[in-house]
């Protein structure tokens, strides 16, 4: 009752809709969450994300399980997320992830998920990494390893947002670097990352780990602009 009372003068709001939460609903009413847009790329092989890759890099599977539209709820979490610094958001989209891909096994039998990194730089004026926030949801609910500190983003780029599909490949050209290479063979590895675009910020990743023996690459990532 006492905590009725208190949500009386001092809602929670849901960031997505922006109306207060009913009783047991956090972080995200249940409204937003199930209206968001869900691709089922995970279904399809040869999805427009998977096509994007094809010539590029080989990877084991590809997907995104949300549709990302400019203005809609989607884009609302996921700004809350990163730059409002609403982790819960990132650890709830990654369980949501999970419970979506759970049927797909080219997903869900990965050994292990690796968030995409940021620069230590940007990660210590961010305070978390927003891709670490759902691999680690994911990781919870498929109890899987996560692992965050061997991939490693070794060059400050600049934000992606406004750059061209060629000007996104060359500032993402040899960007990243792996530690411990011997723990990844004959490892399935499950890169995942908050929204995916043109895939040079993946496949500048995917390449840290080529060469090594029996290791297979799949990425996930929460959302991708309807093609």
């Amino acid at each position: 009752m006492i905590n009725d009372f208190f949500k009386l003068f001092f809602p929670d709001n849901c960031p997505g809709c922006g109306h207060s939460f009913l009783r047991g609903e956090k972080y995200v009413c249940l409204q937003c969450l199930y209206g968001l847009h869900k691709t089922q790329y995970h279904n399809d092989p040869e999805n427009p994300i998977a096509k994007n890759f094809w010539g590029k890099t080989d990877f084991g599977a590809v997907t995104a399980v949300y549709f990302f539209q400019k203005g809609q709820v989607l884009q609302r979490l996921l700004h809350q997320l990163k730059y409002n610094g609403c982790k819960e958001i990132g650890i709830m989209l990654g369980r949501q992830m999970a419970m979506e891909l759970f049927q797909a096994s080219a997903f869900r039998n990965a050994d292990i998920i690796i968030p995409v990194p940021l620069h230590p730089g940007k990660l210590l004026q961010r305070g978390f990494n927003q891709s670490e926030m759902i691999a680690l949801g994911m990781a919870e609910y498929w109890e899987k390893e996560v692992h965050t500190e061997t991939l490693k983003r070794k060059k400050y780029t600049q934000s992606q947002t406004h750059k061209a599909r060629y000007e996104r490949f060359e500032n993402t050209e040899s960007v990243f670097e792996l530690d411990n290479i011997k723990s990844y063979e004959d490892k399935h590895v499950l890169l995942v990352d908050d929204v995916i675009s043109t895939g040079s910020t993946i496949i500048s990743c995917a390449e840290a780990f080529s060469g090594i023996s029996g290791c297979k690459i799949s990425m996930a990532s929460v959302a991708a602009p309807h093609r």
